[in-house]
């Protein structure tokens, strides 16, 4: 079967890295985004000059209309969804769970879990059998990322448990769903928190002595997309450096 490919928050980071490696693999991508629709459409510039099928759309994807109107487009423009990236989160400037307020818990959940729920609902709801869907998680839901992102890493531990319930689900219809956490990786998100060099700061703590990259991550998702991981399902890979 054709391999159509929606990732979302595609527009930098590890879902750029992403839309761009499953383009190379013979994937249509649909690269999803919030606001930045010039990065967006610079990735599918990127992947249209290299010879692959692409396209940005926008939409908002912790509202269920939008997240239709997101299937929608990538199946008029390339055939049914046949693959899930869910790549989407968002974390705020660094503190204590006792100083934050609930407007950013909720915020967080809302974005980073409510997102992967619509998203997995919708494609289950219209992927072929023999698909799969891989969930973005964190390192952070292994360790609650104390005293900077608590709200994040309960955000991204809740991703996991929604990973495992739908890996079982789906396992009839040969739909594999898997997760990836990863690490300290060098992308915009650790300035979102208000720390640019956080990975510098903490690359004395990984086993390996540097943060990871993008790609790294982008490869560990698009295996676990391909045949090549026919076996595997409802597992949590982490791409961390040995953390």
């Amino acid at each position: 079967m054709n391999r159509v490919a929606i990732v979302t928050g595609a527009s930098r980071g590890i879902g750029a890295a992403t839309a761009k490696l499953l383009a190379t693999k013979g994937y249509a991508v649909c690269v999803n985004y919030l606001s930045r629709s010039e990065q967006a459409e610079a990735v599918v510039a990127e992947i249209v000059a290299s010879g692959g099928q692409a396209l940005a759309f926008q939409a908002d994807v912790g509202r269920e209309q939008d997240v239709v109107a997101l299937f929608d487009a990538t199946e008029h423009a390339f055939g049914p969804v046949t693959d899930l990236v869910n790549n989407v989160g968002v974390l705020f400037t660094q503190c204590r769970l006792v100083d934050m307020d609930v407007e950013r818990f909720n915020r967080v959940m809302h974005t980073n879990v409510t997102s992967c729920f619509l998203c997995c609902r919708e494609a289950m709801r219209r992927m072929p059998d023999g698909s799969a869907i891989v969930n973005v998680s964190s390192l952070a839901a292994r360790t609650g990322s104390p005293f900077e992102y608590t709200d994040y890493a309960a955000s991204k531990a809740a991703m996991d448990a929604l990973t495992k319930g739908l890996s079982a689900e789906a396992a009839e219809r040969n739909i594999r769903v898997n997760g990836v956490r990863p690490g300290f990786i060098h992308t915009d998100i650790h300035a979102d928190g208000g720390e640019p060099g956080r990975v510098e700061r903490l690359t004395p703590s990984i086993p390996l002595k540097r943060g990871g990259h993008p790609e790294e991550v982008a490869e560990t998702i698009v295996w676990l997309l391909s045949d090549k991981a026919s076996y595997v399902t409802g597992s949590l890979l982490d791409v961390a450096g040995g953390r």
